[in-house]
């Protein structure tokens, strides 16, 4: 596996199969690196899987996130080849956005404008995404990207900007990987300290219960009330349209997404409601 650091690197991996990613690499984005492999082996021929690792400024609201966010190259690296990378990308914020030249950002879709979820608590988080995502596609040209279930308005947004832009690239979604006690892999899970460990189990509980409960409102009061028995402080926790993220109705598919702060550590999750 080779490691590649400028545009001219990538044009032998030109149709790969791409798995975006900010580094500070777990389990949860290995696994999006081996469903990668799956679709890069199933085409014919085989192409390549490039992972990429870019912290990307322009999706920070916040300066000291961006600084504070952990880097973790050697494993990062190690990792993905093992799980079956054949190169990583790992650009300067100079090869992503060149100096002297403007990046524009592509139109928004309605799904990462409207909702009042992530993007009504990120501004402007979607637009450094859809920025860099587009220009990760333009630099590595793949055939397919993989991205996490986890972070479901962006894996939205995304297949959205990539259907709206017109763009030959087969957006795939992965699961999410879950730790034993059923808290959603998170690089900023290693920021819980003490109990918070403990208490952010009550994202994944707070997601089972509304699974059981037969309209959203009831399950969106149970998932509000068990967040808050156990100190966590909510964002949102609804149920939603499972596509346009907008209000549920017609019983179309659902998904129930929650956005809470435990400590100073904000997490997301999300769960199919009802359970399938």
């Amino acid at each position: 596996m080779k490691v590649v650091t400028d545009a001219q690197g990538l044009a032998p991996l030109h149709g790969c199969v791409l798995v975006p990613t900010m580094g500070a690499l777990h389990a949860g984005h290995f696994a999006l690196v081996r469903e990668a492999a799956r679709l890069a082996k199933a085409r014919t021929p085989t192409v390549p899987v490039v992972a990429t690792i870019f912290v990307n400024p322009t999706q920070f609201n916040d300066p000291k996130d961006l600084e504070r966010y952990p880097r973790t190259m050697e494993a990062d690296v190690q990792g993905c080849r093992t799980a079956g990378a054949d190169a990583v990308f790992a650009p300067a914020t100079g090869v992503v956005y060149p100096h002297g030249q403007t990046v524009v950002a592509p139109p928004l879709p309605d799904v990462a404008t409207t909702p009042g979820l992530e993007d009504a608590h990120r501004p402007g988080h979607f637009a450094g995404v859809c920025q860099v995502v587009m220009r990760l596609f333009a630099l590595t040209r793949p055939s397919a990207a993989v991205f996490g279930e986890k972070d479901w308005q962006q894996l939205r947004v995304i297949a959205e900007m990539t259907r709206q832009e017109g763009l030959a690239v087969e957006i795939a979604a992965a699961p999410t990987v879950r730790e034993p006690d059923g808290l959603a892999m998170s690089s900023r899970n290693m920021f819980l300290r003490g109990d918070e460990r403990a208490r952010a189990r009550a994202l994944s509980e707070a997601l089972a219960a509304a699974r059981s409960c037969g309209n959203v409102e009831d399950a969106e009061r149970s998932m509000g009330d068990l967040l808050e028995s156990r100190g966590v402080r909510t964002e949102y926790a609804v149920v939603r349209d499972a596509q346009s993220l907008g209000p549920l109705v017609g019983g179309r598919p659902g998904r129930a997404l929650i956005a809470a702060r435990v400590g100073a550590v904000r997490l997301i999750d999300n769960a199919p409601w009802p359970a399938p």
